[in-house]
């Protein structure tokens, strides 16, 4: 037994001692923005997520957040008053850290596909306001 809660819809091995494909789980996703939980490493959950457009404004106060690009580009707008504004560009393969408290949006001028690393519970939309792209926590697919 874990020594971790697990979340309700959780599978009882949290994604563990098996192969997943990321790419293959984005495919029974729906619709855009929509991440899915694909496993759990201690209190950390693997999301993957299909996005296409841009996303909303949005920091995460208390954690850091990683972006792993597994097929397309996605680029991260960065806006903080002590480093100044700023982006990058990810291509498959590549990966960022945004740094906890860094207001930022991320953009795909085509369909991206995203492997997302961060703490169980974060909001996918950060500490503003709820939208209509704010999505459920634990949501395994």
């Amino acid at each position: 037994m874990s020594q971790f809660p697990t979340h309700p819809n959780a599978p009882a091995d949290r994604g563990q001692c098996k192969a997943i494909d990321p790419v293959r789980k984005i495919a029974l996703i729906d619709g855009h923005w929509q991440p899915r939980v694909v496993a759990e490493m201690n209190d950390y959950q693997f999301k993957v997520v299909k996005v296409i457009g841009e996303f909303q404004w949005h920091r995460h106060a208390d954690t850091d957040e990683t972006f792993i690009v597994l097929e397309g580009e996605l680029r991260i707008d960065f806006r903080d008053a002590t480093t100044g504004d700023g982006a990058i560009l990810l291509r498959a393969g590549e990966m960022a850290v945004v740094p906890k408290g860094i207001e930022h949006k991320p953009f795909a001028e085509t369909e991206a596909k995203l492997l997302l690393i961060e703490p169980r519970g974060v909001v996918n939309t950060g500490d503003g306001e709820a939208g209509d792209r704010t999505v459920a926590n634990d949501q395994w697919i």
